[in-house]
């Protein structure tokens, strides 16, 4: 049991063990360590006592639960949860609930229909001598079946298609490799979002890492949408 450093209304302030043995019930697993790593970081700012001890008081506790309970109930980086506890000290309203778009059992369906490189040919437009090229560019990425046939899904028909009208323009195969590499750099990116979630396999879990994988994918794709148009529209009026 620590002994309070000082005296102060409302139960505070607290020293760090104190404060760690306040609220250990719920985080077992917190340690002074974690507790200098938050203030480090500015997400929590506690006075100093004249000889230099941390003083944290009732608020200074309900940042740190603030914060681990986004940590694990939300996942959320400690960036973002840093700009939310710097809005409500700026007296900012609360934003709306973000808009969602289709759930992940939307998101990700796939019909089960394969089709062969001709029968893609055929429904993308593109020759069979394209698709070989956007195989070679990774920029397809067709399956192999237990005899050895390749087929594509219907996600690659909707790539093909796409890669045909850029291919139209004058573009070559090789040239798709940058939207390839910016596809798998934001494939990274929300695998380190989901990646706590997946670490435990258990159904609850791995649907919200379903629901977080749809909804950032979709709001990535707006996003680059809309940033390419912006700067498409300055090239013009450039």
């Amino acid at each position: 049991m620590t002994t309070r450093l000082f005296e102060g209304m409302n139960g505070g302030p607290y020293s760090i063990g104190e404060l760690i043995a306040l609220i250990q019930a719920e985080f077992p697993e917190l340690t002074v360590s974690k507790v200098r790593f938050l203030e480090g970081q500015g997400l929590i700012s506690p006075r100093r006592s004249p000889a230099g001890y941390r003083m944290f008081s009732d608020d200074d506790v309900a940042r740190v639960q603030y914060v681990l309970r986004e940590q694990r109930d939300h996942f959320l980086p400690l960036k973002v949860i840093k700009s939310k506890l710097t809005a409500w000290e700026r007296g900012d309203e609360p934003s709306d609930q973000p808009d969602t778009g289709l759930p992940p059992e939307a998101y990700f369906r796939i019909s089960g229909t394969l089709l062969t490189d001709e029968e893609l040919a055929r429904a993308s437009g593109l020759s069979l001598r394209q698709i070989h090229d956007l195989v070679s560019e990774n920029v397809l990425e067709p399956h192999q079946l237990a005899n050895r046939t390749v087929v594509f899904d219907e996600e690659d028909v909707a790539t093909a298609r796409a890669a045909h009208r850029l291919l139209a323009q004058g573009f070559e195969a090789r040239h798709l490799r940058t939207m390839r590499l910016g596809a798998e750099r934001e494939v990274d990116l929300l695998r380190q979002l989901v990646s706590p979630l997946l670490r435990h396999r258990n159904p609850d879990n791995r649907h919200k890492a379903a629901e977080m994988l749809a909804d950032g994918a979709q709001a990535g794709a707006t996003l680059q949408e809309s940033m390419v148009k912006s700067r498409l529209r300055k090239l013009l009026d450039g």
